[in-house]
């Protein structure tokens, strides 16, 4: 890869999403830096709510902020099952989980294994 392709407007919109999913009690909320990892997007955020209820609680807030507050039209899927929401923020892709089905998918799992190192000859 050529770098760091991160910018502080992405830092801010993580911020941003980090501290609304906080401030609707979110469970182990964790980012997810996607730089050398994917083009889809420059962050994942992972996070759980305690119920179906929440989570989709959490997605509807969280929806509503970034259009009001951020301007942005995200996509979302899921919201009506209330199991697993995706929402897509552009540079920041969020995924809100039911605990069950979160240990089920196990994406931190899978996004944080760490790159091979290209080997040195």
């Amino acid at each position: 890869m050529d770098g760091d392709s991160r910018t502080p407007a992405d830092m801010k919109l993580v911020d941003f999403i980090l501290h609304s999913l906080d401030k609707d009690n979110a469970q182990d909320t964790v980012s997810i830096d996607l730089d050398g990892k994917s083009d889809m997007a420059d962050f994942m955020v992972i996070t759980s709510g305690r119920s179906t209820r929440q989570v989709i609680s959490m997605s509807e807030k969280l929806l509503e902020k970034l259009k009001h507050e951020r301007g942005l039209s995200a996509s979302v899927e899921g919201k009506g099952q209330g199991d697993w929401v995706l929402i897509d923020a552009g540079d920041v892709i969020v995924h809100i989980f039911r605990p069950e089905v979160r240990e089920f998918y196990q994406l931190e799992k899978l996004w944080m294994v760490a790159l091979p190192e290209t080997a040195s000859r």
